[in-house]
C-alpha cells in the first residue's frame, strides 16, 4: 500500500479533530442534561468554572510530564481573551433566561455571519459566492430545525447581542493568538484556563444565584450527583481542548458552520432516546437541508477562491519548540 500522502494525512487528523469534538459536545450535552434536570444542579456558570478548573489541572499535570514546552502570551492578550470568554459563558446564560427558545436560537445561528464579518475586517478574508451560499443554506437549515416560537424584549435582545458578539470574538482570538503566538492549543488552554477557572468560580455563585435564586452551598451534593458533575467536569476537558484544535486547524467561521452538525446530532439522539414526539416533517427537512449545506460549505470554502486572505498571514512572534498544530495532531 503507498504511503499516505500529506494531504491524505491532514484529511485524517481534521477529521479526528472534529470527530472528538462532536463526540465530547455531544456527551457533555447530555451529562449537563441529566444534572440539571434530574439532580437539580442549576449553577451553569460556577459548572463552567469547575470545567476549566479540570483543564487547568490537566494542563498542568502535561506541563508536568513535558508534554507541554513553555511558552508565552502578554497578559493584555490574555486578559482580553478571558473578558471575551467569559462574556459569551454569562451573556449565553443569561440570554436563555431573559429570551425565548426560538429567539435564543435565532441568536446562536447570528454567530455565523458575525464570526464572518471579524474574518473579513481584521483578516480581510473574502469568500466566494458558492461560500457565501453554503453557509446561508447551513442557517436555513439550522433555523427550520431548532426555531419555534419567536419573542423579543429590549433587555433580552441587548443581552444576546452583547452573548454572540463575546462568544465570536472569544472563537476568533483562539485562531488569532494560536497564529501570531505560535501557539498549539495545549499552550493556549494552559494560559487561558487558570484564568477563566479562577474568574468564574469567583463570580459564578454571585451569578447562578442572580438567574437562579438559589445558593450553590445549599445545593445537597448526594453521592450521585457529585458523580455526575465530576464526569461533566472530565468531558469539560476533551471539549475545552477540542475546540482549540478545531479552531486552531481551521477558522471560527468553519468552527460554527460545521459545528451545527452536533445540533442535528443531538435532535436525532433525542428522538432515538427520547421518542419521537418531536419528530415532524419540518424538523427532518430541516436536517436535509442543513446537512446538504454543510456539505456545500466544505466542498466550496476548500477550492481555489473559496476562501482566501487578501493580506500576508500574521508573524510569527515566536517558536515554542514543535509547529503549533504538531502536539495537536497526536491527540
Amino acid at each position: 500500500m503507498a504511503p499516505a500522502t500529506k494531504a491524505e494525512k491532514k484529511a485524517a487528523l481534521d477529521a479526528g479533530a472534529w470527530m472528538f469534538n462532536v463526540v465530547t459536545s455531544v456527551g457533555i450535552i447530555i451529562v449537563n442534561k441529566a444534572l440539571m434536570a434530574k439532580y437539580e444542579f442549576s449553577f451553569a456558570t460556577t459548572l463552567t468554572g469547575l470545567h476549566f478548573t479540570a483543564t487547568t489541572i490537566m494542563t498542568l499535570v502535561l506541563r508536568w510530564l513535558g508534554y507541554i514546552q513553555p511558552s508565552h502570551l502578554p497578559w493584555p492578550d490574555l486578559l482580553r481573551f478571558v473578558l471575551f470568554a467569559n462574556v459569551s459563558i454569562v451573556g449565553m446564560n443569561v440570554s436563555l433566561m431573559w429570551n425565548s427558545v426560538g429567539f435564543y436560537q435565532i441568536a446562536k445561528l447570528s454567530m455565523i455571519p458575525v464570526s464572518c464579518l471579524l474574518e473579513i475586517v481584521l483578516d480581510k478574508v473574502r469568500y466566494s459566492r458558492d461560500t457565501k451560499l453554503s453557509i446561508g443554506l447551513v442557517l436555513v437549515g439550522v433555523a427550520v430545525c431548532t426555531v419555534t416560537d419567536i419573542s423579543v424584549n429590549a433587555k433580552g435582545f441587548i443581552t444576546a447581542l452583547i452573548a454572540v458578539w463575546g462568544t465570536s470574538l472569544q472563537q476568533y482570538s483562539v485562531h488569532h493568538l494560536q497564529k501570531k503566538f505560535s501557539l498549539n492549543s495545549f499552550n493556549l488552554l494552559g494560559h487561558t484556563a487558570p484564568v477563566q477557572a479562577g474568574s468564574l468560580l469567583v463570580l459564578g455563585p454571585f451569578v447562578d444565584y442572580w438567574l437562579t435564586g438559589q445558593r450553590i452551598d445549599a445545593f445537597d451534593y448526594t453521592l450521585p450527583a457529585v458523580i455526575f458533575i465530576t464526569l461533566s467536569c472530565s468531558i469539560a476537558i476533551g471539549t475545552n481542548l477540542s475546540q482549540f484544535i478545531c479552531i486552531g486547524r481551521f477558522t471560527a467561521v468553519s468552527f460554527q458552520v460545521l459545528g451545527h452538525m452536533k445540533t442535528i446530532l443531538v435532535l436525532i439522539l433525542g428522538f432515538i432516546f427520547f421518542g419521537k414526539e418531536g419528530l415532524n416533517s419540518h424538523v427532518v427537512v430541516g436536517m436535509i437541508i442543513a446537512v446538504a449545506g454543510m456539505i456545500w460549505y466544505g466542498n466550496a470554502s476548500s477550492k481555489p477562491g473559496g476562501k482566501e486572505r487578501r493580506s500576508p498571514s500574521l508573524p510569527k512572534q515566536q517558536k515554542n519548540g514543535a509547529d503549533s498544530t504538531e502536539l495537536d495532531a497526536k491527540v
